[in-house]
């Protein structure tokens, strides 16, 4: 397998220190970037880094980090005080055989080959709540490229030793796929909350990570106890970084007798066309991009510079689900989460599985190393800033779920008790995080291009709401202020709106925002500063007629227009790109606000 190194990136790991943090980086010009090399030996730069808490990396600028750096995808409320009078604490079953067929996101259930009846073996006792072990020894999640023989092997072992359960027992790999369908994918109602017509959901909310990493929790458990081995740690796949930006090689490892079908890591519904040694794309639109490796990896890392840096405190996760307003995902979840699922779907499928579909996601073991890279992402943002905390409203710390834990027991897990990984038992080998250098870069300069729209393209008071996103959309948007200065930029940061997109949840639904590109025949990337970011989503669904979901977004352009140097500009031009899934999708309100700093 090819395999990737990091040419410019030193060897000696980063200092760590107390809790108080030098700045995390510069802002860097094109020169700075990272250039990494698509035909060196990983087993070149063997160190590993992971920020741990806390972090301290020199040549930072504070403040941008703390108003979020260029442009990026925001959550539009204070996600540490998030709450309203109609919201509640979302609350699984306690009689978890109140479960339906999970059709919701499923465009062809009748060819759903995974099957769509997703309840997990009834209990004759309800959950009782879940209580965290001691554990004397951490679990160490290793990444993915960087196993040894001996663990790939312990991991097959593991992953066997599942399959080769009965598909009823409550741990057999079927059980645990169907998991994730049953509460993405419309199993459960909200009855807990007295709200039986609507359905549970933990995506598009800020239920995605707490749920994900008890997900992860109980499977490693489970994992370990089959193999009699309780330090075993799942691998995460290292997509944030050149050496992992690839679909690690054990999954598509020949099995005993020559056969990769016999390789317990093996699933039969990925895409043939992303096989290692495929470069990965995280703006993944569901064809290929054709950059060449080098453009590719670095999109890689402007994007994940994007959604891991360009973000304050309150961005990161998303809002609450509350069962009066649509919620709203973090950037992770609608960026790079959304690109891998689809990127290793199978667009053959009918429901795109196995990754492609919340559905049947479950059932590929990718999907676990995955969401463990994406949990990682969690610790790393807390790590990044004193100001990055974790929502504290009782809403979302007292979201519970129900599990069946490594004894075969019901229990019942809550948000707050999986904030610290440590406490949970695991952490993660150190990693490198070269995309702390890769700031987007302005393709043009003080290019005017909104004054000059104006009289050709409309303004917003001008557009009639809502727009359809079936072909591109250029509007002028106005600003609350020009030339902000630093005070004033340290007291509030200007932030893009889109409310109100409806979309299809049953299909793949992608589209990209520009702020004041130039039309010049050559396409904006997420290397480039005029790209404010993406929204993305996988099949799957939250209830409502026609499948039609609704959600919205929000983007960070502080550092953007300082970076294109169009901070006295009275206007901006904000240009809507459909990607995929956009032919009944439409958004229903576009502005620019200056949202305060807590």
């Amino acid at each position: 397998m090819a395999s990737l190194t990091l040419s410019n990136l030193p060897t000696t790991p980063t200092s760590l220190s107390s809790r108080t943090r030098s700045p995390l980086f510069s802002k860097t010009s094109s020169s700075h970037r990272f250039k990494p090399s698509c035909n060196a030996s990983a087993d070149e730069n063997p160190t590993i880094i992971l920020p741990k808490t806390p972090l301290n990396i020199h040549n930072v600028d504070r403040r941008s980090l703390l108003m979020g750096l260029g442009a990026g995808l925001y959550g539009a409320t204070n996600l540490t005080n998030i709450g309203s009078a109609s919201a509640y604490p979302i609350t699984a079953p306690d009689d978890i055989s109140q479960c339906v067929a999970a059709t919701t996101g499923v465009q062809d259930p009748d060819n759903a080959v995974r099957g769509v009846a997703c309840c997990p073996p009834a209990s004759s006792t309800a959950p009782k709540p879940y209580v965290l072990p001691q554990f004397s020894t951490l679990r160490i999640r290793p990444p993915a490229q960087r196993l040894t023989p001996e663990y790939v092997e312990k991991y097959k072992s593991a992953i066997a030793a599942m399959k080769a359960l009965p598909d009823d027992h409550p741990h057999s790999w079927k059980q645990q796929g169907k998991i994730h369908c049953a509460y993405c994918n419309g199993a459960y109602n909200q009855g807990m909350n007295g709200r039986s017509d609507l359905e549970i959901q933990v995506h598009n909310s800020s239920l995605f990570f707490p749920f994900h990493r008890w997900y992860l929790y109980f499977y490693e458990r489970i994992l370990g106890k089959l193999i009699n081995d309780q330090t075993f740690a799942l691998p995460y796949w290292n997509w944030d970084t050149p050496t992992g930006m690839m679909l690690p090689a054990m999954f598509e490892d020949p099995g005993p007798n020559g056969n990769p079908r016999t390789n317990p890591l093996f699933d039969p519904f990925r895409n043939v066309g992303h096989l290692p040694p495929t470069i990965l794309d995280l703006q993944y639109r569901g064809t290929e991009s054709g950059l060449n490796c080098v453009d590719q990896i670095n999109t890689n890392l402007s994007t994940m510079y994007n959604q891991m840096v360009n973000l304050s405190t309150d961005d990161f996760f998303g809002t609450n689900p509350d069962p009066d307003i649509a919620s709203r995902p973090g950037p992770i979840e609608s960026g790079a989460h959304t690109a891998v699922h689809i990127w290793v779907g199978n667009p053959r499928m009918p429901n795109r599985e196995d990754l492609g579909n919340f559905y049947s996601a479950g059932y590929d073991p990718a999907f676990y190393v995955h969401h463990g890279n994406v949990d990682r992402m969690w610790q790393i943002w807390r790590d990044l800033s004193p100001s990055n905390v974790d929502p504290s409203n009782t809403d979302w710390l007292n979201a519970s779920y129900v599990f069946y834990d490594e004894n075969e027991e019901l229990v019942r897990v809550y948000n707050k008790d999986c904030v610290d990984i440590k406490k949970m038992g695991y952490d993660f080998e150190r990693s490198r995080i070269p995309w702390i250098q890769s700031r987007p870069v302005a393709r043009v300069k003080a290019s005017n291009v909104a004054a000059k729209s104006i009289g050709i393209v409309k303004k917003v008071e001008e557009m009639e709401f809502p727009v359809k996103l079936d072909q591109v959309v250029k509007v002028l948007v106005k600003r609350p202020a020009t030339n902000r200065d630093e005070n004033a930029k340290k007291k509030a940061k200007e932030m893009l709106f889109l409310n109100e997109i409806k979309y299809n949840g049953e299909q793949f639904f992608k589209f990209d925002v520009l702020v004041d590109d130039v039309d010049d025949g050559i396409e904006t990337t997420a290397a480039s500063s005029e790209f404010a970011g993406t929204f993305a989503q996988v099949p799957h669904n939250h209830g409502g007629d026609k499948m039609l979901m609704t959600s919205g977004a929000a983007f960070g352009i502080t550092e953007l227009l300082e970076d294109i140097e169009a901070e006295a500009d009275e206007y901006v031009l904000v240009t809507l790109v459909p990607r995929a899934g956009t032919e009944d999708a439409s958004v229903s309100e576009i502005k620019i606000k200056l949202v305060p700093i807590a």
